[in-house]
């Protein structure tokens, strides 16, 4: 997957830009706050999956502007594209001139894969983190995985609104039982593609932290929910989670919110087998996350035949000569855009094409 052509115009701070990228290495350097991630942004945005910084579409509009317009042309699936994004209130997204009827019918037409300084919250912090890694990985991968998710989402929601509105009609009580069934079903489902990707990233990962560290460290990757790991097992985990919703009703209706499910789950993390969020030193963190997005490419690869497009967003700067190097070989024979202030840092290990951008402009 290469990127031959790529124009942003009014998108945040960018007025106009067009390039055409080198099929490697592309560095975007800059002083903070030029627009250099917001470059990277921009082409994320085509994955179909929603901006890694912001859940508004209106804030990707240039000041006072009445919409944005990006647009890529491309080589995927073994012939020359084109898509394009016009955005105002909402995102409009078109592939070979024709208009889709939502963005989200750009996933698997299009795969990118960023890794920035904010993924070290993939360790650091709470699950959410995680279980937005793992649901950003898994709708770039399978569009049905997308609505699926959504499928449950909006059960949930109608749920713990009827959870809301027990206290005040007790006639409710009995619907639980339909909603249970309906959250379970589309539950296991999402719980299922989760525990077959973990797997996958466990094994990718352990190779690459591995690497990272001189073999002289183990990787371990597991989806558990909060009463310990799951069954690898649709049948059994709609089973589990039914049950689960049954046992919990008291404390459900108390609380007003579904407190079991895949939006309480998480990713343990192990190195040599402890906590890497609790024992992990800055330097294993950051080597824990950069395998884990590492990973997330090969997977792309290894499912769709297609390398993806690699984002790197100032996390050069931050790793030391044997990490970069250890990036920059194990993403050889991919396009990478990569945002740094100084060139230098990295141009002395490859080569490629450089991009200096100020004020939103090339300069």
């Amino acid at each position: 997957m290469i990127i031959n052509s790529l124009t942003v115009t009014d998108y945040r701070n960018i007025d106009y830009i067009k390039i055409n990228p080198s099929d490697g290495v592309n560095i975007i350097f800059g002083e903070n706050a030029q627009g250099k991630t917001n470059l990277l942004e921009s082409i994320w945005m085509f994955t179909g999956c929603k901006s890694f910084r912001t859940k508004k579409d209106s804030e990707l509009l240039g000041f006072e502007k009445e919409y944005a317009k990006n647009e890529i042309e491309f080589f995927a699936h073994g012939r020359q594209q084109t898509a394009q994004l016009v955005i105002d209130k909402k995102r409009t997204a078109f592939k070979n001139g024709i208009e889709l009827k939502s963005p989200a019918e750009l996933i698997g037409e299009f795969y990118a894969v960023i890794f920035s300084p904010s993924h070290l919250s993939l360790i650091q912090d709470g699950p959410v983190f995680r279980r937005g890694f793992l649901d950003t990985a898994l709708c770039q991968l399978k569009p049905n995985y997308a609505k699926g998710l959504a499928r449950y989402r909006h059960t949930l929601e109608q749920r713990n609104a009827l959870l809301k509105d027990i206290q005040y009609h007790s006639e409710l009580y009995d619907t639980l039982d339909v909603w249970d069934e309906k959250l379970s079903s589309y539950g296991a489902a999402v719980v299922y593609e989760r525990i077959l990707y973990s797997k996958q990233l466990s094994e990718h990962a352990n190779i690459i932290y591995s690497g990272i560290s001189d073999g002289r460290e183990e990787l371990t990757v597991d989806y558990v929910n909060n009463t310990g790991l799951y069954i690898e097992d649709p049948y059994e985990i709609k089973n589990f989670l039914k049950e689960k919703l049954r046992q919990n009703r008291r404390e459900d209706i108390f609380n007003k919110i579904t407190g079991i499910g895949p939006q309480r789950d998480d990713l343990d993390i192990k190195i040599n087998g402890l906590s890497a969020r609790k024992f992990g030193s800055q330097g294993q963190m950051r080597s824990c996350a950069l395998a884990l997005k590492l990973s997330e490419a090969n997977i792309i690869k290894e499912m769709t035949d297609e390398e993806p497009v690699i984002l790197l967003d100032d996390v050069m700067s931050e790793l030391d000569i044997k990490r970069q190097d250890y990036i920059l070989n194990h993403i050889s024979g991919r396009q990478v855009f990569i945002t740094c202030c100084d060139p230098a840092t990295v141009l002395r290990m490859c080569e490629g094409k450089t991009f200096h951008i100020e004020k939103g402009c090339l300069v």
